[in-house]
């Protein structure tokens, strides 16, 4: 009975978050697509959970070359401890670069939290723009932990809303009051892989060839993929 009600639910939720948020990457996709046929990096940072959807996009067979994450060691551990953000967004800029009139995409499903305020607001004072990805509904709901007052979305350039439930769960356990079923992740995965999509077929539309990964399964892979990231050397995440 769960299973299915969770599986009807999200199906439900999935065509809405698509239909919300088609306007934001039909209106990204080709500022995005300029960058990338100039050479740009897209960037991601998610604290804790939230970094499953950036890796998402990272080093992806089927996904663009040129994405590269901000990595949390601590797995989330201390993102609201004030500074932390800005320093691990500047110790990233140190290492791979964040160039302006790139793109970065910072995701929290809350968006109250100081990791990816703070990175969003490093990132915006390098010149890039950024593109929260966050439960709008539930920021509504929440106060922001950081002392300079405001939520992730009210700092991005633009926003994606997962259109996520409060607490990120979204089927009631047998009329106990009690709240399962998330959908931040496969509602974040099928929007940075829309927003892909659409990138791509931008590409195509200025006859740019897509820096486009390969599984490293299949014959001759991991050599052209290689000589694609070698455009990238020292700006990307994740070596390949």
């Amino acid at each position: 009975m769960l299973k299915e009600n969770y599986f009807k639910t999200t199906q439900v939720l999935l065509e809405r978050v698509y239909l919300q948020n088609q306007a934001v990457i039909e209106k990204l996709a080709p500022l995005m697509a300029t960058s990338v046929a100039d050479g740009g990096v897209i960037h991601t940072f998610g604290s804790g959970h939230s970094e499953i959807i950036g890796r998402e996009m990272v080093g992806r067979a089927g996904g663009l070359v040129c994405v590269s994450a901000i990595l949390d060691m601590t797995g989330g551990f201390i993102e609201n401890l004030e500074g932390y953000g800005t320093q691990l967004a500047a110790r990233y800029d140190r290492n791979h670069g964040l160039q302006e009139g790139e793109f970065i995409i910072v995701i929290s499903n809350s968006g109250k939290n100081c990791s990816p305020i703070e990175i969003a607001e490093y990132a915006k004072q390098k010149g890039l723009k950024v593109i929260a990805l966050t439960s709008v509904g539930m920021a509504k709901k929440v106060k922001t932990t950081h002392s300079g007052g405001k939520m992730l979305h009210e700092i991005a350039d633009y926003v994606f809303d997962n259109c996520g439930s409060f607490g990120d769960a979204i089927v009631e356990l047998h009329d106990s009051g009690k709240f399962a079923g998330p959908t931040s992740t496969m509602a974040g995965a099928m929007l940075i892989n829309l927003l892909q999509m659409e990138i791509l077929d931008e590409l195509h539309k200025l006859g740019i060839e897509a820096p486009l990964l390969r599984s490293q399964n299949t014959d001759g892979a991991m050599e052209a993929n290689r000589d694609l990231a070698r455009s990238y050397k020292g700006r990307l995440s994740k070596p390949l």
